[in-house]
């Protein structure tokens, strides 16, 4: 009931195409997380740059410039990826099919831990900017981050459809109000009025840097504002969950959510350097600041409160809706991790679980996951946005990297292909459009693929000292495990597969029921037994005293049992063992037999009865599925609290439906 409650009810197979996005709810879900990075990373831009003094602003519009750059170039890759590879595998499926397993693999594993990081990010980022207009909740960060995962988590769990209609309004609210802002503050800007932030009096301490720091910082300060880039490969992994047309749906999307990630991005670093915003990394530099009590307001708040006044209604819409868009744009890895955890799942990289859709139709088991991950990530790092995002973007731009290498192999062998066509299918009517579309692919991915990788190798270089060293430790790790998942899987598959040299050689079926005292679950086993008609029946006790074993010998005698009763005797008081030992005489005297156990288990309705219950079943089961020739058959009995979930008991005795007295059978104490 809570289940149902909290989920919803389950979807059928069948209504999976009504649950498919159309593109104004497809710009939300997947592409939250990029839109949102404009929040930050015009932030975590300045904060960098301001290490080295207030004169390294100028630095500021030229490193914005690169960053505009680069999303462009790859918005417009992506494109690309999407027009060739629209499966759903984005940069792992072109990396392992154009490179090879490894870089496959290693392109999953960065892309997992980017998921994880993309949620941790995201969260701490919509915390900082709830506190940033409530600082009173400063004392409470990690308790709110976390409470948002599981919030985020249930939502998701209730469908695409549920979480898209969930997310929409925040996100366009987010895109509205920010855009309002920007054009009223370049307005004020243009008519003599500039905005003034509240940080614009205060100087900064800065660290005495020498040339080649100056470089170091300026490249670090880029590879911060490169996180205005995450969730850009979200759509290319989410193309599945598109409407058809699939691939046109999803181009689109990624057009829009990368002019409008450009516009704000834009226009936010512009308006922060027009007021005169001082972010620090640590607060206490800003000389005149109450670091002390008071925590350092965003770059958003600043702005906000500069363009409309602090505390007026556009101020608390802004924030709100930052906080908001912020808190979604997990929401993005909350698509792309299952999806593309199912996709590994598929190939054998990771366990089959998470290749099951839940009762809502979504990768249940991988939301769960992501969302523990993140939640661990949280409390280790207390939600500290300015630690979490120096791990943050080296996942992604791996696999932007790899995926870039992957479509260059992709448009070069379809290349080669044309060129080996026959002289008079070249000169057919589609293939010079073909060929132009392959070199043109071979451009754009060619440029991607220079810009990826050195801005992945600026990264590596300005953040690894600074904890992203953690997560060039982490995927190597998670790449070896997705290996020997895909290994283990492999031998299996080759272990259990059909040939014909199988000997079917069984002869003989006989049932075995294990009696611990007489009672009525047990009578039950004896009924399903007799009902299944094999050859021979017995009902087996495993003596541990003489007592016990003489006194049921007695009731069944008593009752008149329908079958015979074996005595095992057991001098060291285990079960399985003398069981076992059983079945091998008989199959010494009898020849192969195909041998049945009949084990009855109770069933119960409140958690802590099954710690009370079952648990000498549970041992027996277990060790008996190792012996050759035998199967398990538990028979269920359900006890009185069992009606807690099922809404019905075990009352009536076993057959008593079979001969027509179920319902007189229900007058009867249990």
């Amino acid at each position: 009931m809570a289940k149902r409650l909290i989920l919803g009810d389950p979807l059928a197979s069948t209504d999976s195409e009504e649950h498919l996005l159309p593109k104004k709810r497809a710009l939300p879900i997947f592409a939250s997380d990029a839109l949102s990075s404009v929040a930050y990373a015009p932030q975590e831009l300045l904060l960098i740059l301001l290490t080295g003094g207030l004169a390294f602003l100028a630095f500021a519009p030229w490193i914005a410039a690169a960053v505009v750059l680069l999303l462009v170039v790859v918005v417009a890759s992506y494109r690309q990826l999407i027009r060739a590879y629209p499966s759903g595998g984005g940069d792992y499926e072109v990396a392992r099919t154009n490179l090879g397993e490894v870089p496959g693999v290693i392109v999953a594993a960065a892309l997992l831990v980017d998921y994880v990081l993309t949620v941790s990010v995201s969260v701490a980022s919509g915390v900082d900017n709830i506190i940033s207009a409530l600082p009173g909740l400063d004392p409470f960060r990690v308790e709110l981050a976390v409470g948002f995962v599981i919030l985020i988590v249930l939502v998701n769990l209730r469908g695409v459809r549920e979480a898209s209609t969930a997310f929409a309004i925040p996100t366009y609210v987010f895109i509205g109000s920010v855009a309002v802002m920007i054009v009223v503050g370049l307005v004020q800007t243009f008519t003599g009025d500039a905005p003034v932030a509240s940080s614009a009096p205060y100087a900064v301490q800065a660290e005495s840097v020498t040339q080649a720091a100056v470089i170091l910082l300026v490249l670090r300060a880029f590879s911060s504002g490169c996180s205005a880039l995450t969730g850009v490969e979200a759509v290319s992994n989410g193309v599945p969950a598109f409407r058809q047309p699939k691939v046109r749906n999803a181009q689109t999307t990624l057009a829009l959510m990368g002019g409008i990630a450009i516009l704000l991005f834009t226009g936010l670093t512009a308006l922060a350097l027009i007021s005169g915003v001082h972010y620090a990394e640590n607060p206490c530099d800003l000389v005149g600041f109450d670091c002390a009590d008071n925590p350092q307001p965003s770059l958003m708040a600043q702005v906000s409160s500069a363009v409309f006044g602090m505390n007026s209604i556009p101020f608390f819409v802004i924030q709100g809706a930052t906080a908001v868009v912020l808190l979604l744009a997990a929401n993005t890895a909350f698509n792309g991790f299952p999806l593309l955890g199912s996709v590994l799942a598929r190939d054998g990289y990771a366990p089959k679980a998470l290749n099951t859709r839940g009762d809502r139709l979504v990768y249940s088991n991988g939301m769960i996951i992501l969302g523990l991950a993140a939640i661990g990530v949280l409390v280790v790092y207390q939600a500290n946005l300015t630690n979490l995002i120096q791990l943050y973007i080296i996942g992604v731009f791996t696999s932007f990297t790899f995926g870039q290498i992957g479509m260059i192999r992709h448009w070069g062998r379809g290349l080669r292909r044309i060129r080996e066509l026959p002289d008079a299918e070249r000169r057919g009517k589609a293939v010079p459009g073909e060929l132009l579309s392959h070199r043109k692919g071979l451009v754009i991915n060619s440029v991607g693929a220079v810009m990826t990788a050195s801005v992945l190798l600026i990264v590596t270089i300005t953040k690894f000292t600074h904890g992203a060293w953690l997560v060039f430790l982490a995927i190597p790790v998670l790449s070896l495990l997705m290996i020997g998942v895909h290994r283990y899987y492999r031998d299996v598959e080759h272990e259990i597969a059909m040939d014909d040299r199988i000997h079917f050689g069984s002869s003989g079926d006989v049932a075995l029921i294990l009696v611990n005292k007489l009672q009525k679950p047990v009578v039950k086993a004896v009924d399903y037994a007799l009902a299944a008609q094999h050859d021979k029946t017995f009902a087996v006790h495993v003596s541990v005293t003489d007592e016990d074993a003489a006194a049921l010998e007695r009731e069944w005698r008593e009752h008149r049992m329908p079958i015979p009763l074996k005595i095992i005797e057991s001098p060291y008081r285990t079960y399985a063992s003398p069981i076992a030992e059983f079945v091998k005489r008989y199959r010494e005297q009898h020849g192969p037999a195909v041998v049945t156990v009949y084990l009855p288990q109770y069933i119960v309705g409140h958690w802590w009865e099954a710690l009370l219950h079952n648990r000498r079943a549970r041992r027996i089961a277990q060790q008996l599925m190792l012996v050759h020739g035998v199967s398990i058959t538990l028979v269920p009995w359900l006890l009185d609290s069992s009606e807690l979930i099922y809404g019905r008991r075990s009352r009536s005795l076993p057959g008593d439906d079979r001969a027509g007295r179920g319902a007189a059978s229900e007058t009867r104490p249990s």
